[in-house]
């Protein structure tokens, strides 16, 4: 069996946008770099005539778009997600320039979906989103004037991500030059590492190591670890395992009502 087409294993995630324009300029912008998978996250309007203008003929891409109520649904099923950002973040994960973040991101769009994620036009991704995420991508920018169009910035990720394709037939010397070469371990999906974060917070509560008056940002600090380990299914399953026998030894056989993903990291705007 062929391995997938990477492109077509790269889903574009915009969260909350709120001017139709930009969501048919960002379907024109993948496009023309071969991008086709389009996912919104709560956006404000849509489907809508400025969106359909702008797109200038990727209408397949908007009609097809998949319009999602959280974060976690647009992510579910990918194995890597790059959140694209501009503001340095505090306890940030593993960053990358648009140009390594592209080559990380296609890597293993070889063999399983990923993710690129944008934020709102007026403040861009909270400090919960980019925590949902894996790697972060920082586009570098006149440091005077940073600020990036929406679109503009899926046109650069699309572009950055079309030249880190291998040309046809030379896909070994990609693996070899981006050291991925031969991994086949079997990367720990979204879900799985959401499952995971959920039975770890559960038992942390059940033991008396996490107050949950007061997380704090544990929590947070689980999921930045666990993006820099890129867990494998079975190692995930290794950890919960782990979890599970010590709530048989901690006698908690029903589950241990846990505070909110929500309420645990703080929804700071970019």
């Amino acid at each position: 069996m062929n391995p997938p087409y990477p492109l077509d294993n790269v889903r574009v995630v915009l969260s909350h946008t709120t001017h139709p324009g930009n969501i048919g300029a960002a379907a024109r912008a993948m496009k023309t770099m071969g991008l086709a998978s389009l996912y919104l996250v709560n956006p404000k309007f849509f489907p809508d005539k400025e969106a359909e203008r702008r797109a200038a003929g990727a209408w397949d891409i908007l009609n097809k778009t998949r319009v999602c109520a959280d974060l976690d649904d647009a992510l579910s099923g990918t194995v890597l997600a790059a959140a694209v950002t501009a503001r340095p973040r505090d306890l940030s994960h593993e960053v990358f320039d648009a140009r390594r973040g592209a080559m990380e991101l296609l890597e293993q769009a070889r063999q399983d979906p990923v993710a690129l994620v944008f934020g709102t036009e007026m403040s861009g991704l909270t400090t919960l989103e980019v925590s949902k995420c894996q790697i972060v991508v920082h586009i570098p920018a006149n440091p005077e004037y940073s600020s990036l169009n929406l679109a503009s910035a899926v046109q650069l990720m699309a572009y950055e991500l079309r030249m880190a394709m291998p040309e046809t037939g030379k896909m070994e010397a990609f693996s070899s030059r981006t050291g991925m070469a031969g991994v086949t371990g079997g990367a720990a999906g979204f879900d799985e590492i959401e499952l995971l974060c959920h039975h770890l917070e559960r038992v942390a509560v059940s033991s008396g190591f996490l107050n949950p008056q007061e997380p704090k940002r544990l929590m947070q600090r689980i999921r930045r670890l666990f993006a820099r380990a890129r867990l494998e299914k079975e190692e995930v399953s290794i950890l919960r395992g782990i979890l599970g026998a010590c709530e048989k030894r901690m006698g908690s056989a029903h589950p241990v009502q846990v505070i909110s993903s929500t309420d645990s990291a703080a929804s700071e705007s970019e």
